[in-house]
């Protein structure tokens, strides 16, 4: 009877254990992530993203995961939401790692990088070089309690939104402008006054004359918030931000209590996001521009090679200075810069001249 007993005791055991320790068999707990977003909803490749990932994924881990979308500045401020999630004040955020380069400098390169890489070269570096892995550790080095996910990537930005037409590297002197990230340090290098405010408060800016000129994103998403309406010139090539990478940002805490066919469905809806984010944003700009052109006066400009020579040299000496003040961006440049050495043999046998560049 003993014996019986024991091999009864036994199999129980063993049933419990298999149950707790296969998530296939185990009942998850849900989890709500409340993200608040940088970006407002309506923005094409921008606040689409997140929206996108909602409708999804409770199907998708048939209602374990669960998304709730907050629009920019309804629940934390845009420039505010890394913090709230390090805090635990919400659990998760959206936005882009430039707008934390007043915490952590130099952190922009995780979001875009002036003259490249492309969207191509970016998700290469990030996903089979050491992008990711220098991503997470940027935060955990500055003491962030977050779980960096790369969720979304669109393509080559424009240039710039001006007032008057940019003829030569003096035209950019005085100039009272909004960029962002590593370019708006090459701009400030060359005399802009530079500043960096939330895409919904820039056509407020421009209106009242607080900035003379503007970067936002591309001209599909830039249409979206009318500054067609106050500046007529849009240059052409987004030197800045040929690639822009868009982050998930959880708090570890919430990481670290989701199972892991949790935490793995989330890294593979992210990275379905970024697919749909590229394809989607990539279909709607020749015809945004087509009607900039005929249906609000817009004219689309190209900096001439001497500007563009004179981004490029500022660029670099940029680069260089952030490199001898922030280890952590020394540590990533020289990564990146040896992993675009190697891919160049691609670049430059693969790809065809384009456009205006030809």
């Amino acid at each position: 009877m003993e014996k019986r007993f024991i091999t009864m005791l036994s199999l129980f055991v063993f049933i419990a254990v298999l149950f707790s320790s296969n998530p296939l068999l185990a009942e998850e707990k849900p989890v709500l992530l409340k993200v608040p977003t940088t970006f407002a909803a309506a923005l094409p490749g921008l606040g689409t993203t997140t929206t996108w990932i909602a409708e999804r994924i409770e199907l998708a881990s048939n209602g374990s995961l669960k998304m709730k979308i907050y629009e920019p500045g309804t629940l934390v401020a845009p420039f505010e939401i890394l913090d709230a999630v390090s805090t635990g004040k919400v659990n998760a955020g959206y936005g882009i790692s430039g707008y934390w380069e007043g915490k952590m400098p130099g952190s922009s390169v995780f979001s875009t990088i002036p003259f490249g890489p492309e969207a191509g070269e970016f998700l290469a570096w990030m996903y089979y070089g050491n992008g990711r892995k220098l991503y997470q550790k940027m935060y955990d080095d500055a003491g962030f309690n977050v779980h960096v996910i790369p969720c979304g990537i669109i393509a080559p930005e424009s240039g710039g939104w001006f007032k008057k037409e940019i003829n030569t590297v003096e035209d950019i002197k005085g100039l009272k402008i909004r960029y962002y990230g590593l370019g708006g340090k090459v701009l400030q290098k060359l005399g802009a006054s530079v500043s960096l405010i939330p895409g919904g408060e820039i056509f407020a800016a421009l209106e009242k004359n607080a900035i003379d000129a503007t970067e936002f994103s591309m001209p599909a998403i830039d249409t979206r918030l009318g500054f067609y309406k106050i500046v007529k010139m849009n240059y052409f090539p987004g030197w800045h931000q040929q690639a822009t990478l868009f982050e998930l940002l959880i708090n570890k805490n919430t990481w670290n209590s989701m199972s892991p066919s949790q935490q793995m469905l989330m890294e593979i809806i992210c990275k379905a996001a970024t697919a749909d984010a590229f394809a989607f944003t990539e279909a709607i700009q020749a015809k945004a521009m087509v009607e900039n052109v005929e249906k609000h006066g817009v004219q689309n400009k190209y900096y001439s090679k001497e500007i563009l020579a004179a981004f490029e040299k500022a660029w670099y000496e940029v680069a260089d200075e952030l490199s001898t003040t922030s280890p952590f961006f020394k540590e990533t440049w020289e990564d990146l810069k040896a992993f675009r050495s190697e891919y160049a043999m691609w670049t430059n046998y693969a790809f065809l001249p384009r456009g205006l560049d030809k």
